[in-house]
């Protein structure tokens, strides 16, 4: 088993800078997922260490060894595409097999290797068929079985789920966290879907514009964001963000918003004191603005009116549309809610859970 390391890697197309000084520390054995949006670097980083791109500039190290300018072949690793690249003329026990015949290996040993990967990925009874007998979820784990076969030091995987649709998604993320935990090998998993981030994740490196903007485990990414960006990324449905002022408020602060008001509770006065009178921006999740009537309990509660412009029931919870002056924002409340759209309501915004960025470098602001 090996760690991976990028040290300086900067990767360009031309006069196009894909990755730029793009430095990488991922542990061996590690689950860590590159995550951000198409056109931000993630697969061009994975493609670089797979050596199916060359490396303008910098290094990658797989355990010790420099791999720069080392083939493919001979990098040991293995990698799982979206397309997931099976040979539609072979079969399912030929297509797992295929690496292995290439290197030679014995026939006893390479259909024992080719039977406990099948089996591992549930796909024991299916070797004597074609890939185009097969559905989506099943060539899926075909593709994975390929790989596992090899034994690699590092795992990549691009985008494997995203041909899959949304209930055998949920099931196959849940495969792939189990596989991973009986190998005990590093992986290394590109997606744009940030909730396939969270939920398989040891940790994140949530990437925008070939930089890479945070990296952590999913609960620091979703507690502490760094900036705007990793803010609005992480979490479903996203943050919502005003332009708000502090103002000074008797004993203590006030947040004045675009039709909104809120109290600032005094842990949290000091670190907002650096925006009296100027704006700031100001975010709150959907799940921490909470209906009057079914506050959690243990919370700093600041109340706000606001009118109610679409409801979306859920079954589980409620999604809430709401309209403060020009202010638009979305909360996620109890399922038990009464509220219908127009209504004018109280909603409660739990402020031990609010983020503060400033607006000209949109970087947390955080106490010392």
């Amino acid at each position: 088993m090996a760690g991976v390391h990028f040290e300086h890697v900067t990767k360009r197309f031309g006069d196009f800078t894909a990755l730029k000084e793009f430095d990488l520390e991922i542990h061996d054995r590690e689950f860590l997922v590159l995550v951000g949006p198409s056109g931000c670097g993630k697969s061009t980083a994975l493609r670089m260490l797979a050596g199916l791109e060359d490396i303008t500039e910098g290094s990658i190290y797989i355990g010790d060894r420099r791999v720069n300018g080392i083939p493919a072949k001979d990098r040991d690793i293995a990698m799982v595409f979206q397309s997931y690249a099976l040979y539609p003329h072979m079969t399912v026990f030929d297509n797992i097999a295929f690496g292995l015949r290439l290197r030679k290996t014995p026939k006893d040993e390479l259909t024992k290797k080719v039977k406990d990967a099948a089996d591992t990925l549930g796909v024991d009874t299916l070797l004597d068929r074609k890939p185009g007998q097969l559905s989506g979820g099943q060539r899926q784990r075909v593709a994975v079985a390929r790989a596992i076969v090899r034994e690699p030091q590092v795992f990549l995987l691009d985008e494997p789920l995203s041909n899959l649709d949304a209930k055998l998604r949920v099931h196959t993320r849940a495969e792939i966290s189990k596989l991973h935990q009986r190998l005990g090998t590093t992986f290394v998993y590109v997606t744009h879907d940030q909730t396939e981030a969270m939920t398989m994740a040891d940790r994140i490196a949530v990437m925008n514009e070939g930089i890479i903007q945070q990296v952590g485990s999913p609960q620091e990414l979703y507690d502490e964001p760094v900036n705007v960006f990793v803010a609005g990324f992480i979490g479903s449905p996203a943050m919502n963000f005003f332009s708000a002022k502090a103002v000074e408020n008797g004993e203590g602060l006030r947040l004045d918003g675009d039709g909104f008001a809120v109290d600032v509770p005094q842990d949290r006065a000091e670190e907002m004191r650096a925006f009296l009178d100027r704006e700031m921006i100001f975010g709150v999740r959907p799940e921490n603005i909470h209906d009057k009537d079914f506050v959690p309990s243990g919370i700093t509660a600041a109340p706000t009116t606001v009118t109610v412009d679409v409801t979306e029931p859920m079954g589980n919870e409620v999604f809430l549309h709401l309209l403060a002056g020009k202010t638009k924002l979305l909360a996620r409340v109890d399922p038990r809610t009464t509220v219908s759209a127009d209504d004018e309501v109280e909603v409660v915004i739990d402020m031990e859970r609010m983020h503060i960025f400033d607006p000209e470098s949109r970087e947390a602001v955080r106490t010392a």
